[in-house]
């Protein structure tokens, strides 16, 4: 069972599994806890592994039945398929109940042995999530992952300094001190360290919580947290799309845990890829199967954190929208622009300073290369600018 909080690097590992010599076939439960699948299509699934996708439930407590479900029904069907199955736990769940599904169900223990519970740990903001402080009642889930650990893997090493690292360990080591800890970058970790090991052991288990086997014990999710997932049709203006994001995670990026999607970039055939841990992002193209000619381009995208706003989130990814068609060399686009002509608008011309849009969609009679740029600007001082592109880094409304 693989756990860890969000964005430490799960699904990035499962993709190493896949593809790692091993010798194993290999079934994988995947769990998000967004309303939005994103993780299974970030899977790089050259492979012949068996996928079962479980969503907008954490695994732990509303959607636990539903997993046994699924291991009983992909041992009774597809059992000579695999030899193991590798479950990648939301990285809000508490991994004492989903551990506990193999223990009190009759049947699961004679089908299912439980190897280990391998916890990732992002080893750049794991330590401010093992501080946060939580309402009365609530699990901190990343103490709980921590704790009921029968392997640390300490990803993102590379992100780290020494000294934040050896804190880390000894924060680590306060919370469990008998789990084998293996440092790692993108994941990377010696497969002997996690592949059976024969970790678990129920005993030690007990003694560590002794209400581990109470069906009847309640695990409370923190209320603030939640997940807006956006799924929507069309191409992004990248640049529009890049400083947007940009913005929303700069500004809030500390109660956004996690963000990740799947767009579609107007002008190219490339799936891009974008994840989020808090206030860092990468975003990059080429690594998914390219859309097709004629295929509806579905933009799939999750948000993750703290008292999100589900109306902002939805109306700042829609601005972000293509909504023109691509002009012909020397015909002006028909893309609808922000600031129609007469607005008073902010320019950025080294500071900025204020304005009028007189043209849309202008075309600069010197440029031989038949380019347009969307606005032409006539400063309140008389002197008359142009701006390259329509984002709030060149011009910006003056209301």
């Amino acid at each position: 069972m693989l756990t860890g909080f969000l964005g430490s690097g799960k699904t990035t590992f499962v993709n190493y599994l896949l593809h790692a010599d091993h010798g194993l076939r290999l079934a994988i439960v995947e769990n998000e806890f967004g309303e939005v699948g994103v993780d299974d299509k970030l899977l790089h699934m050259e492979t012949k592994e068996t996928i079962v996708e479980m969503m907008n439930g954490c695994i732990c407590c509303t959607v636990r039945d539903d997993l046994i479900v699924a291991l009983k029904k992909l041992h009774k069907e597809r059992r000579h398929q695999f030899d193991a199955i590798i479950i990648e736990t939301t990285g809000l769940a508490d991994p004492a109940p989903v551990a506990q599904t193999f223990f009190i169900d009759d049947e699961m223990g004679k089908l299912f042995v439980l190897d280990a519970i391998v916890t990732f740990v992002d080893c750049q903001h794991t330590l401010q999530h093992l501080d946060e402080t939580k309402p009365e009642g609530v699990e901190n889930e990343a103490v709980e992952q921590v704790a009921f650990a029968d392997v640390l893997v300490l990803n993102k090493t590379d992100l780290v300094s020494a000294a934040v690292l050896q804190s880390l360990k000894t924060r680590l080591r306060s919370i469990n001190g008998s789990a084998p800890m293996h440092e790692s970058t993108y994941s990377v970790v010696p497969l002997s360290a996690v592949l059976n090991v024969r970790a678990f052991d129920l005993t030690k288990t007990i003694e560590m919580d002794s209400a581990f086997l109470d069906v009847d014990s309640e695990h409370k999710h923190d209320s603030t947290v939640s997940s807006v997932g956006v799924c929507i049709e069309g191409e992004f203006k990248p640049e529009l799309f890049n400083e947007w994001l940009g913005d929303l995670l700069r500004e809030k990026g500390q109660d956004i845990f996690r963000s990740k999607g799947i767009i579609s970039i107007c002008g190219s055939d490339d799936r891009y890829v974008f994840q989020g841990v808090h206030m860092m992002l990468t975003m990059k193209g080429g690594d998914l199967p390219n859309w097709k000619a004629g295929e509806k381009r579905m933009n799939k995208m999750c948000f993750i954190g703290r008292n999100l706003d589900r109306k902002e989130i939805t109306d700042g990814v829609t601005k972000c929208l293509f909504n023109g068609k691509y002009p012909e060399p020397g015909v002006p686009p028909s893309e609808k622009l922000r600031f129609d002509v007469g607005s008073k608008v902010k320019a950025n011309a080294d500071g900025w300073v204020s304005g009028t849009v007189v043209a849309q969609w202008y075309r600069e009679p010197l440029w031989e290369t038949g380019k347009f740029v969307p606005y032409q600007i006539e400063l309140d001082d008389g002197g008359l600018i142009w701006a390259p592109k329509d984002t709030n880094k060149f011009v910006r409304s003056d209301a």
